[in-house]
């Protein structure tokens, strides 16, 4: 870097080499200083790691009453984490186990085949496709809230220990301690794990083909079926049907585009684009038919045939 100092440009350089030595052609000045930046960033890092170690990873505090066993398994720093952890990845969690895939994918499928260009815009279309996900998936949420958080929140959730058996969060027996916390988070899939499995329909084929990737059994039911597959499987049932859908709104809409060109054609308006004349046509026979009514009333009961009552 250059500085000016009394208005004379200073060529020296941080970095001022003894004479007679030559500066290689792959370093410069800048290098330095970045070398410089990357030294404190580490040091930084590393005294944040050394001062991180004193930190109890589980409490040591003990329950007052004998019956009482409070859900402090972890401390507050971990589960202080746990809840950053799942701030930032609650944008992927929303969209992968949710039903925002298929809203989302049909609505911009809708905006294409209407060919309103940029209208309504991206911010009107996610924030559609994210009200009507809570909508639907409201039940799903509330059965976690009423099943596993509450619960845990009143303490009523307690651990499993060796040996122990618990049909509806284990195969088998435990064959180690199962905290709380980690009870809680499973109750906590449960009903998401039911939503995504329902919405799969009876083919299961997708469940099948990441099942025979994984090289991992045929499952007899839901809980012999990994998260880790039945999350990628509801994502790719998802875009299938989100795209059987926008196939079957594409129709009409490609049969009042070619009538339109056909008319345009046969008058002899070769420099007319049809689809600048369809265009009015499509918005008004759209909303003369009440489309978005329509389309919402489809969206919602293509989710709620397949889930479960309850």
């Amino acid at each position: 870097m250059w500085f000016s100092v009394g208005g004379v440009p200073d060529r020296r350089s941080h970095f001022d080499l003894p004479k007679g030595t030559a500066m290689s052609p792959g370093f410069t000045p800048r290098h330095g200083a970045a070398w410089l930046l990357l030294l404190a960033v580490g040091f930084g890092l590393f005294s944040s790691i050394a001062a991180a170690q004193h930190i109890p990873i589980t409490s040591t505090a003990k329950p007052e009453g004998p019956s009482s066993e409070p859900p402090g398994d972890y401390s507050i720093n971990l589960q202080l984490l746990f809840v950053l952890t799942v701030l930032a990845l609650l944008p992927s969690l929303l969209i992968s186990t949710t039903s925002f895939i298929r809203i989302s994918i049909v609505l911009g499928f809708l905006r294409r085949a209407l060919g309103t260009q940029q209208t309504p815009s991206n911010q009107i279309l996610v924030a559609i496709s994210l009200f009507l996900t809570i909508f639907i998936m409201s039940g799903v949420w509330e059965r976690v809230n009423r099943t596993a958080i509450q619960p845990y929140l009143r303490g009523e959730i307690k651990a499993i220990h060796p040996g122990e058996e618990a049909p509806d969060l284990l195969d088998g027996k435990a064959e180690r301690e199962i905290l709380p916390f980690e009870v809680m988070v499973r109750k906590s899939l449960l009903p998401i794990r039911e939503f995504m499995w329902y919405q799969l329909g009876s083919s299961g084929s997708e469940v099948a083909m990441f099942m025979v990737m994984a090289r991992l059994p045929k499952p007899k039911n839901m809980d012999e079926v990994p998260t880790v597959v039945l999350i990628p499987a509801f994502m790719l049932s998802e875009l299938k049907k989100a795209f059987i859908m926008g196939f079957i709104i594409y129709i009409p809409f490609v049969v009042l585009d070619i009538v339109t060109a056909s008319v345009t054609i046969s008058m002899g308006m070769f420099m007319l684009p049809p689809a600048l004349l369809s265009l009015p046509f499509k918005v008004m026979l759209f909303t003369m038919i009440d489309g978005w009514t329509l389309l919402v009333k489809a969206l919602g009961f293509s989710f709620y045939q397949h889930m479960p009552m309850g």
